[in-house]
């Protein structure tokens, strides 16, 4: 009895001080793979994420976003029928077809319709060529430094691909649009298009949505040479974390373990204590300093538990005109990561009211002025 007591003690003392099971890169079927904090950018595991490769129907992620920015999303007009005469899979779109943008952007995130981004790419940049360039001209602004896009669909083109890491940091910026985060997160969605438009339902192919706790979106991929392509986003207790596999046959599970890890290490952190109240100058105020401060709380994920590192930059006028009325915006304070890493924005609001100042103007009375005339 005494022997099988220590035994037991042993065993107990042994999971204690056994370290915790870190995600190892043999544990990741992907050929390149990338798991970052999507506020601050942070990366928690990565395996060969700076390698460029094919990414498919992944590539669908910057199609989608420029077609969002571009605006009139929901104006209607005929699809060029020559651009959707492609393979692989589609939404649906025929000749004839009326369609807006908004349909479009469905029809990509969800069924992954070639046939929706290379209707986007003529509609927005009139040729496939000069569309290419807008991707990477916008690329470019978001910091995908070895990515080529060649394709609006991602099906293959001459030097089309990116790394785990670029593409990261394109979900990363997508997922900051409001309508992209909406549409990628849905399973299923009821859209209109058609001649005459009616009513039809897609599937999105992103299995993820069901299979993993916290998704939120974003893009799935295939071919025969990119092979098996996700890229996913995860929120749990006010967190975003986002998933990069490339040529990955079990990427489902690889994702899923993976967000097991990174939620697992990381504390939900708020950067109220990054800003501090600020005097905003006040022109013609009855005082001449209003101070400014912040509502709403914004969080991220840290390892430390701590906002160490993160800086904030306000962004406000030189002064404010009176009057000034509590709770008015006026201005705007940035945060940012240890190396200059943009991770979002809140308002900045005036904390109290202040009157404007009355000046108040001296009229002599005419008879005295008749007066002062004489005495002269």
């Amino acid at each position: 009895m005494k022997k099988l007591f220590c035994v037991m003690v042993s065993a107990v003392i042994f999971l204690i001080m056994m370290p915790v099971c870190v995600c190892g890169a043999e544990d990741v079927s992907a050929g390149s793979c990338i798991l970052i904090e999507a506020r601050t950018g942070e990366i928690l595991f990565e395996k060969n994420a700076y390698e460029k490769r094919s990414m498919a129907s992944t590539t669908k992620i910057m199609t989608t976003l420029l077609c969002l920015e571009s605006g009139n999303l929901d104006d209607w007009f005929v699809v060029d029928s020559d651009a959707i005469k492609v393979e692989g899979s589609s939404m649906g779109l025929v000749e004839g077809d009326v369609v807006t943008k908004r349909m479009l952007c469905y029809g990509m995130l969800l069924p992954s319709g070639n046939d929706a981004a290379n209707a986007t790419a003529i509609k927005i940049g009139g040729s496939f060529e000069r569309f290419a360039e807008m991707m990477n001209e916008r690329a470019k602004e978001i910091g995908m430094k070895n990515t080529l896009f060649v394709t609006p669909s991602g099906l293959e083109g001459t030097g089309h691909g990116s790394t785990a890491y670029d593409m990261a940091l394109l979900a990363r910026e997508a997922l900051r649009n409001p309508d992209f985060r909406e549409i990628c997160s849905q399973k299923t969605a009821e859209v209109e298009f058609g001649n005459p438009p009616y009513r039809r339902w897609l599937k999105n192919t992103n299995k993820l949505l069901s299979y993993c706790s916290g998704t939120i979106g974003v893009k799935t991929g295939f071919t025969d040479e990119a092979g098996r392509c996700l890229v996913s986003a995860c929120e749990r207790d006010g967190i975003t974390l986002i998933c990069v596999t490339l040529n990955d046959p079990n990427d489902w599970a690889d994702h899923s373990k993976l967000y097991d890890y990174g939620f697992s290490v990381l504390t939900e952190t708020s950067l109220d204590t990054v800003f501090k109240n600020v005097a905003v100058n006040v022109a013609g105020g009855t005082e001449d300093t209003v101070t400014a401060g912040i509502k709403e709380t914004i969080t991220v994920g840290t390892k430390t538990a701590s906002a160490e590192g993160i800086t904030a930059k306000t962004v406000i006028p030189p002064f404010v005109y009176a009057p000034v009325v509590a709770g008015e915006e006026i201005g705007t304070v940035e945060y940012y990561t240890a190396d200059g890493m943009y991770i979002d924005s809140v308002p900045v609001y005036a904390e109290r009211s202040i009157g404007e100042k009355t000046i108040e103007i001296r009229q002599d009375n005419i008879f005295e002025k008749i007066l002062k005339k004489f005495k002269k």
